[in-house]
């Protein structure tokens, strides 16, 4: 039974990395990521200039399960992007650069760099819940997906991914994404949430809203990967609360080719990984599907 998938033109051995914002920043976490077991290296998002985030607290747990964040796309700089490459060069592994921006020049800016230095895809962050200024503010409004896309992807020659968040115009969105020139789509990012303390009636997160991800997010993740596999039939990465074989095969049976996984990781990232590489063996070998690939979109064909 096979796993590999190929993403962009770029051939995985299966179809599980990290989602932006996991590690990611620095040449170790490109090192540490390997070795949890990720066939692919996605770094955290990275912008023109260095941003220090928000500060603490940044992370709550729920007691309902999955977590709240709002790190505020702390990153070094697009100066990091050549070491990160070098590092996932020397490990062998492949490595998509996620890209942020406030403009079509800064999204253009930081993909050249990571053109320049070998990246195997760059991954437009149009999605993120929390920062203002960027992400989902591109990503809710499909003519301005479109021109950033088209902007990044007539530029480069490094394959582009346009991560999506959910809004109101997703499919319309991820259509003129694909016109645009995006080679695959990444559903979804974290969802705008917020959590209040009871006893001091404050939100507990510094940037009063953060983005919701882990299991709660899965349903709606799914239902994302969904409907706009179905209305495009595009190369999906689908993120969102996937933490065992079968979220995973859910996500996989919906459209999409390959998973990001980012809260899960935050406990036991290596079981976690080859749990859900094993998982999804036996899954295949149980409703006898020699290769993953044949299992994408099923859901929809049966």
């Amino acid at each position: 039974m096979s796993l590999s998938v190929k993403i962009v033109g770029t051939e995985l051995r299966h179809p599980i990395m990290n989602a932006s914002g996991i590690l990611g920043a620095r040449k170790e976490h490109v090192a540490r990521l390997v070795e949890y077991g990720v066939s692919a290296v996605v770094t955290k998002t990275i912008t023109v200039e260095p941003r220090e985030g928000y500060s603490p607290p940044i992370i709550v747990e729920l007691p309902t399960g999955g977590i709240i964040n709002a790190v505020g796309l702390e990153n070094p700089g697009k100066t990091v992007i050549g070491e990160l490459v070098s590092e996932a060069r020397r490990l062998g592994v492949p490595i998509i650069v996620s890209v942020g921006g406030r403009s079509e020049g800064e999204f253009i800016d930081v993909a050249l760099e990571a053109d320049k230095n070998g990246a195997n895809a760059i991954e437009l962050n149009l999605s993120c819940p929390h920062a203002k200024g960027y992400g989902i503010e591109i990503g809710s409004d499909p003519v301005t997906v479109y021109s950033t896309v088209k902007a990044v992807a007539s530029t480069v020659k490094t394959p582009v991914i346009a991560k999506l968040g959910l809004c109101d115009k997703m499919v319309e969105s991820a259509i003129k994404a694909l016109e645009a020139g995006a080679k695959a789509l990444t559903l979804i990012n974290t969802i705008r949430a917020i959590y209040i303390d009871v006893f001091t009636a404050k939100p507990v997160l510094s940037n009063i809203f953060g983005g919701l991800s882990g299991p709660p997010l899965h349903p709606i993740a799914v239902r994302a990967v969904y409907e706009v596999y179905r209305e495009t039939g595009a190369e999906i990465i689908g993120s969102g609360g996937v933490y065992d074989w079968k979220t995973a095969a859910e996500m996989i049976l919906a459209g999409a080719k390959a998973i990001q996984i980012g809260t899960a990781l935050m406990k036991e990232p290596r079981k976690v990984i080859q749990g859900i590489v094993e998982g999804l063996k036996a899954w295949l070998e149980e409703i006898n599907i020699s290769n993953i690939e044949y299992a994408v979109g099923l859901a929809q064909k049966v």
